[in-house]
């Protein structure tokens, strides 16, 4: 491998999605697509297990967004690079994301030279975002420390809370939950128990609506609130 070649995760749930991103960057002679994950669990398993150089990591994935997938990886490698490239414009993900750490923040709509410029610029250690959304950022001013209370999930959840969270708002049964995170189901059932006493909720519809407001899931996911 050629010593200047960019190593590449792709984090993204869509197929049709990660595979225009790798035909938009084939062309790219310094760019390497190393790795692919479709959920947040597997982009964390992958970026601490291979270390590549720049993550593209999707916001909206099942079993761990975006969000808390970027949280754990520079948590545990500080130094890693990550480009956010999502759908979302709203300030409250763009800012939280930023304060989590990652690198850049890209629209999907951005064309496929931006993308590799994007590349380019948070591995030699630059920040980089689609163009619009830093001149809103540069007209309010600074960045706030963190997201609107309205959508930062709450910061007096664990990682492993919020990852039980996810998966509870998601519609997963606490075996099916269990079975995703390693762990026994009497220790999913504390998290649920730990999760709702500390939000005050009292049934899964609530933490449905709790993650929906707060960006942990999409609202288009399909779940049955009664």
């Amino acid at each position: 491998m050629n010593p200047k070649t960019i190593t590449v995760l792709i984090a993204e749930d869509h197929t049709i999605v990660r595979e225009g991103m790798r035909a938009l960057l084939a062309s790219e002679t310094d760019i390497q697509i190393v790795a692919e994950a479709e959920n947040g669990r597997d982009a964390v398993k992958l970026a601490l297990s291979i270390r590549p150089d720049v993550i593209l990591m999707d916001i909206a994935m099942p079993i761990l967004n975006g969000m808390e997938a970027t949280r754990q990886i520079l948590a545990a490698a500080p130094s890693m690079r990550v480009l956010v490239l999502s759908a979302h414009s709203d300030d409250a993900y763009v800012e939280h994301v930023i304060a989590l750490g990652a690198a850049g923040y890209l629209l999907k709509q951005s064309s496929s030279s931006m993308l590799a410029k994007a590349i380019r610029e948070v591995y030699g250690g630059r920040s980089c975002f689609t163009p619009s959304l830093f001149k809103h950022m540069r007209r309010r001013g600074k960045l706030s420390q963190i997201a609107s209370d309205l959508h930062a999930p709450d910061l007096r959840l664990t990682s492993r809370e919020l990852e039980v969270l996810q998966l509870v708002a998601e519609g997963n049964a606490n075996k099916e939950i269990a079975d995703l995170m390693h762990i026994s189901i009497r220790t999913v059932e504390k998290h649920r128990h730990q999760v709702m006493k500390k939000l005050d909720l009292p049934n899964t519809a609530s933490l449905t609506r709790y993650a929906i407001a707060h960006g942990i899931i999409e609202s288009s996911v399909q779940v049955t609130i009664l």
